[in-house]
């Protein structure tokens, strides 16, 4: 009977170790993106990377699509960039609140997603414009607001960071906009559409301001429940924005942009993605670097809305059926990259966690104060902010160049010193709720410490934590959706994404589903061995 469970044991520790390496596997680059290279502030050569930086909920300038791609206008201007000059292209989701430091960083090559250049002239180095691109308010289709000026007294949304809410409240806003504002009850920040549009399906908002391009995707995918104010509320360009005083970079993109536009790639780009009324390249690309600011912004038409639509039925496409097995389909390729973190979490903070509880209960107090600071600062600090000092640390305190594994490296480092922390606490009360009396005899027996630790108090320490223990572990699978802020894709980031282009919630009830499950499995093992301890009572 013993063997047979050696064998069970040793077949377990196998398949972890297989998925483990697998989920390895998944964290190389690849061309869909997910991984990150290091930026160059001078000119490319043939057969370098070339990453760009994106929002993966924004479509139709980048998303991912049912099949896990990232596609879009924008990423497809950048592909056929990359094709002309012999680069690789990176696609690399970010979180827009980050951009900054992921492109300061050298995470990034450039950002290009949709990008508003008006206001933000002298924090990035530019391309031209090539996108024509304006403000717009969508409201319910049974909404009694007409006009902006019936937006007054209304709770109106905007993303965070976005050119609505510059337009709204920033330093160039018109004095018109500022007074608008005002008068609203309230002016909200989400961090995405899809949260603007689920806060108006609840009534909790009446209106939500957004790129007029982003809005015909949305009412197309939304089919008659919404409609667009005929009045904007302002107009601005879209450029390609690279790290300041990066022009050789710039250049290179420039040129192969204008050769585009030259023999008309760039405009069959736009027509398929119901963009051309939109694109304003052909206005300025012999425009002098020098007079960017002097770009006149028109307004877009909306006469795209019916190519909006043919993209947008792509993700609602198929029965119910069909498209709950899509959605399953595409979840699973970040289960890969959940797991992972799971089980390297765990693989290094348990570990970890006695280590410092050993440092915890020395003789020293300089070792124990250096612990006890840890264990302060890492209970008492959010897990995102340690995520994100971790990723951005190196490259901000000490210029480091970061290599394309970093992004999976740090989720990895922050999740395992975090719970480290907590392990470490749980193990503490552990062994301090073992009898004195129990060391006491096995020093008369003549059992040296390390024997008496091995033998008599961890198994009973182990016997009492198992209760906390669990929760931290059921906790972690929660947890693991907050790698996003590091846009590490993760399955929750994918399930984000997917609702982001489909106007659909069911892929975060079927993520949800996930995690209920994998972490009733999580309780079964864990009461299981719990059980197995029981003789120690």
């Amino acid at each position: 009977m013993g063997n047979k469970r050696k064998k069970a044991n040793r077949l377990l520790c196998l398949f972890l170790a297989a998925l483990l390496a697998v989920g390895f596997i998944q964290q190389l680059p690849s061309g869909k993106g997910g991984s990150t290279v290091t930026a160059k502030a001078e000119a490319k050569e043939s057969g370098d990377t070339f990453t760009v930086g994106f929002d993966a909920s924004f479509p139709p300038y980048g998303y991912q699509d049912e099949n896990g791609e990232y596609v879009g206008f924008d990423l497809d201007l950048a592909q056929e960039v990359c094709d002309r000059n012999g680069w690789k292209l990176v696609k690399q989701p970010i979180d827009w609140d980050s951009k900054d430091m992921e492109l300061n960083s050298g995470n990034i090559d450039c950002i290009w997603n949709g990008f508003t250049m008006n206001g933000r002239e002298n924090d990035y180095t530019w391309s031209t414009p090539y996108v024509d691109n304006s403000q717009v308010v969508v409201v319910p289709e049974d909404s009694d607001i007409q006009s902006l000026s019936d937006l007054e007294g209304k709770i109106v949304i905007v993303q965070n960071d976005s050119s609505a809410l510059a337009a709204f409240t920033g330093d160039d806003a018109t004095e018109e906009n500022k007074e608008l504002a005002d008068s609203f009850k309230d002016l909200q920040q989400v961090a995405d559409y899809n949260t603007a549009f689920m806060n108006m399906d609840s009534g909790m908002a009446e209106a939500v301001c957004m790129d007029i391009g982003v809005a015909q995707y949305q009412l197309a995918q939304r089919q008659g429940k919404y409609r667009m104010l005929d009045e904007q509320v302002s107009s601005e360009q879209y450029g390609i924005g690279f790290k300041k005083g990066n022009y050789e970079l710039r250049d290179q993109v420039q040129k192969t942009l204008n050769e585009m536009e030259e023999d008309g790639t760039f405009d069959q780009i736009a027509e398929k993605w119901g963009l051309t009324d939109s694109v304003c390249l052909a206005d300025t690309m012999t425009m002098d670097f020098a007079d960017e600011k002097a770009a006149s912004s028109a307004d877009a038409s909306s006469d795209s809305t019916a190519s909006g639509a043919a993209i947008a039925a792509k993700g609602n496409s198929g029965s119910f059926g069909q498209r709950c097995l899509s959605i399953c389909g595409q979840l699973g390729k970040g289960l890969l990259a959940t797991l992972a973190i799971f089980f390297l979490t765990l693989l290094f903070s348990l570990p970890l966690g006695l280590l410092v509880t050993f440092v915890r209960r020395s003789r020293f107090k300089v070792l124990q104060w250096i612990a006890r600071i840890f264990i302060s600062i890492l209970r008492g600090t959010p897990l995102m902010l340690q995520l994100l000092v971790v990723f951005y640390g190196p490259a901000i305190l000490f210029g480091a160049t970061l290599s394309y594994k970093w992004r999976f490296i740090a989720v990895i480092i922050g999740f395992s010193i975090n719970y480290a922390a907590y392990f470490a606490e749980i193990f503490r009360s552990g062994i301090d709720n073992v009898p004195a009396g129990q060391t006491e005899a096995a020093q008369v027996l003549g059992l040296s410490r390390g024997q008496t630790f091995r033998h008599i108090i961890f198994p009973q320490m182990v016997k009492r934590v198992m209760p906390p223990v669990t929760n931290e572990v059921i906790t972690l699978v929660k947890d693991t959706s907050l790698a996003y802020a590091i846009a590490y894709t993760e399955m929750f980031t994918i399930a984000q994404r997917i609702v982001a282009r489909d106007a659909n919630l069911m892929p975060l009830f079927v993520a949800g589903l996930f995690y209920y499950i994998f972490n009733a499995l999580v309780a079964a093992v864990m009461a299981r061995l719990e059980k197995k301890l029981s003789y120690f009572e």
